[in-house]
């Protein structure tokens, strides 16, 4: 199988500013663990011939110590917009079934919560962000503000969704799963990612 996919994505944990998991570090949310939900907005993208432009969808994980100590819970919800078939590219995608990435988050499951359908939306003005799925979820990411009028940023983070992402502030709850939670820490970026990636391309974190 082959698969590539582009866009933008916005997430939002848990963890207190500034989130730790991206470097491996100790969740800092409630109880130590980090819960979070990241959506994502594909601009482009497929699996073989399943095309998977303008698809959104809701990444959810629950972290309950540093990332490369295993044991996550993940589940994802899929934009009702999208059909069945995309719904299960997505499945294979990021059930770590098709190379890529996300197999190699895979190999850190510690249970898979599966696959739910509901609206999910994503919004994006240039600086703020925003996601929600269908009444569980909703929050709005605000980059930490950086010098000169940018914005504060991580790069080449160990578990990043992109090789660069902003910082900030994502207020807003979550109950996608049964995973419930209260919104403070978020990142935002563009993101590319595909069945084959260069060596040295980001590994994914949400």
């Amino acid at each position: 199988m082959s698969w590539e996919m582009t866009g933008k994505y916005t997430s939002s944990c848990s963890c207190q500013l500034i989130c730790p998991c991206p470097v491996d570090g100790p969740p800092t949310g409630p109880n130590g663990e980090c819960r979070g939900v990241a959506v994502f907005q594909i601009a482009s993208g497929n699996l073989d011939d399943t095309d998977l432009s303008g698809v959104v969808f809701a990444f959810a994980n629950w972290f309950p110590s540093n990332l490369s100590a295993g044991n996550w819970k993940v589940g994802i919800v899929v934009d009702d917009g999208a059909s069945d078939a995309q719904a299960s590219a997505l499945e294979t995608i990021l059930h770590g079934d098709a190379g890529g990435p996300f197999a190699d988050f895979a190999a850190l499951y510690g249970e898979w919560l599966g696959v739910e359908r509901a609206g999910v939306t994503f919004s994006d003005d240039g600086d703020r962000s925003s996601g929600s799925v269908a009444g569980r979820a909703d929050f709005t990411f605000e980059p930490l503000a950086g010098p000169g009028g940018g914005f504060t940023t991580e790069k080449n983070a160990m578990y990043g969704f992109a090789e660069e992402f902003r910082i900030g502030k994502a207020p807003g709850h979550s109950d996608l799963f049964g995973l419930d939670f209260d919104g403070v820490y978020g990142e935002a970026a563009d993101f590319a990612y595909a069945s084959e990636m260069a060596e040295n391309a980001p590994r994914g974190r949400v």
